[in-house]
């Protein structure tokens, strides 16, 4: 198939909104509650931590697959236009997570499904993808604020990116797909949260219950 389909497709699965799916399965709409995001974290806080995780790991799957699929099924090129179109399978899922079309492009902020995408990215992005996910672990524990872990990684990522193409021997043009489009995944995370900076900022923002720190400040 064309990569075209394949971004198309890729874009669908995206934006199957699963967070907003599991809470209309338990009679609430998570766009009135909490944060009002349809993703893993507000999932998280509205419908308990179990449902939090499986929205985690369904949004984490959603760009998984595409990228993988494509990888394994389509006509993929070696070089550069192999890197492009593979990456433009992985940008189609975000896309498709952050602006649904199902829902006026009001979708979530892009980290799990990011996650999935980079993970499917084998082998440049991969391990990349586990390092910043690492990241995001170890920044959210220390400090409480899932948001803070999602920037840190996102913008970790593209340094990675670029250090792992160049230690596997890849030609300057492909360095520069992977750099330039997982800074551009970065920056769509990044500006994703700005809500999320200012309300650290002014001590609102709710940290979550796993932390070193665990409480919840009142907003």
């Amino acid at each position: 198939m064309s990569v075209w389909i394949w971004m198309v497709l890729g874009y669908l699965c995206g934006s199957i909104p699963f967070g907003l799916l599991l809470g209309w399965a338990r009679g609430v709409d998570i766009r009135r509650h909490g944060s009002g995001n349809i993703g893993a974290t507000n999932a998280g806080r509205v419908l308990g931590r179990r449902m939090g995780l499986i929205c985690f790991g369904l949004d984490l799957a959603k760009g998984l697959l595409p990228v993988l699929a494509f990888s394994l099924l389509g006509e993929r090129e070696a070089g550069f236009w192999g890197a492009l179109s593979g990456m433009g399978v992985a940008v189609s899922a975000m896309a498709g997570h952050i602006l649904p079309v199902w829902l006026k492009f009001k979708g979530g902020k892009g980290v799990a499904t990011g996650l999935g995408v980079m993970l499917g990215l084998w082998p440049v992005v991969t391990l990349p993808a586990v390092v910043a996910g690492v990241a995001w672990v170890g920044v959210t524990w220390f400090w409480g604020y899932v948001s803070l872990g999602s920037v840190v990684a996102a913008g970790l990522l593209p340094v990675l990116a670029v250090a792992s193409g160049v230690s596997q021997g890849l030609s300057a043009s492909e360095i520069g797909v992977y750099g330039v489009v997982t800074g551009a995944l970065g920056v769509m995370v990044i500006v994703r949260h700005k809500g999320n900076m200012a309300r650290i900022r002014s001590g609102t923002e709710p940290r979550v219950g796993w932390s070193r720190r665990g409480e919840r400040p009142s907003a």
